[in-house]
């Protein structure tokens, strides 16, 4: 099997796992790591035996790298990406694909001038409670899609210090909803606040977004609440679709009501392992840059709502 070289640029808690799961899939090899942190660079590095460098740039100067997983914090994502394809490697950014819509778009027309893949990680895409959802609501045993509601609340991550709970958490199930849908996002209505000290930005929304065929998506996200919860339920005309993203597990209540049987996987892994293949078959990846666009401009709708106080148009956000 044809393995494809492969760097990670920020190798803290998300990178940490790239670097572990390239480390494990056999289409991948796993060449240099690189993080501003020395302690953190020096750990990763030696325990997977692989070269380490303390300025990302000249990870990038290294040939033999066909691909790279870049996980540093959402702020720098544009500048580093940006690098990385001007040195002609295939990119996996962490979700969001950038801090504005700007960035994003300049990103995805400067892969397509360089001819190389982006892909924006979207992991609970590849959560296989989300993909089981997804064949059910296309084989109609729900019906008609009506709605979709999602919680996913737990306590605040000290890590997390340029964004809030919006860009951060909401995205992800804002994204499966039109992953579920299959329908463009048309208007976003949204609430948000601030409670801790210790978070610049907001803590917790309430957010509700309108699909092109009628569907609603409602979604509550916090950084409050003292247990991690994951959930998703999409109503339709004839049952409903209970997810679990933590137990990766489903229950469908209605006409066809039953307990799914599913093999549970490491999202993750089937994320990069995806991606990989993509570079050494030629073929467009599952997730483009232009869905990390996709739902980047849904979250942008949502702050730009609660702002305003008013329902926001995505055609608004430019």
């Amino acid at each position: 099997m044809k393995a494809v070289n492969v760097g990670v640029i920020g190798v803290g808690a998300m990178g940490l796992n790239h670097a572990r799961v390239y480390d494990r899939l056999e289409n991948a090899n796993l060449i240099a790591v690189s993080d501003v942190s020395e302690t953190t660079l020096n750990y990763v590095s030696e325990k997977y035996d692989v070269k380490g460098y303390l300025e990302y740039e000249d990870l990038l100067k290294d040939s033999k790298i066909e691909m790279v997983s870049i996980c540093v914090p959402t702020t720098h994502h544009f500048s580093v990406v940006m690098k990385a394809i001007e040195n002609d490697k295939h990119v996996l950014v962490e979700k969001p694909i950038a801090f504005t819509l700007e960035e994003a778009e300049k990103m995805i027309a400067f892969a397509k001038e360089k001819e190389v893949l982006l892909s924006t990680g979207h992991v609970e895409r590849f959560n296989p409670a989300v993909q089981k959802a997804k064949e059910l609501i296309e084989m109609g045993v729900i019906g008609d899609v009506v709605s979709a509601s999602a919680k996913r609340v737990g306590p605040f991550p000290p890590r997390i210090k340029d964004v809030g709970v919006t860009i951060d958490l909401a995205i992800h199930d804002l994204d499966v909803m039109y992953y579920l849908f299959n329908e463009n996002p048309t208007k976003v209505f949204a609430t948000m606040g601030s409670i801790l000290e210790k978070c610049e930005y907001e803590d917790h929304a309430e957010i509700m977004i309108k699909f092109a065929n009628g569907s609603t998506g409602l979604l509550e996200v916090n950084w409050l609440t003292p247990y991690k919860r994951r959930a998703l339920e999409v109503t339709g005309t004839g049952g409903i679709i209970a997810i679990d993203y933590i137990d990766q597990s489903i229950d469908v209540n209605g006409k066809f009501a039953q307990k799914v049987e599913i093999t549970h996987k490491e999202p993750l892994l089937d994320e990069l392992d995806s991606f990989l293949n993509s570079i050494i078959n030629d073929e467009e990846v599952e997730i483009s840059g232009e869905d990390g666009l996709n739902a980047l401009k849904m979250v942008l709708a949502a702050n730009k709502s609660s702002r305003e106080g008013i329902p926001v148009g995505l055609e608004e956000i430019k």
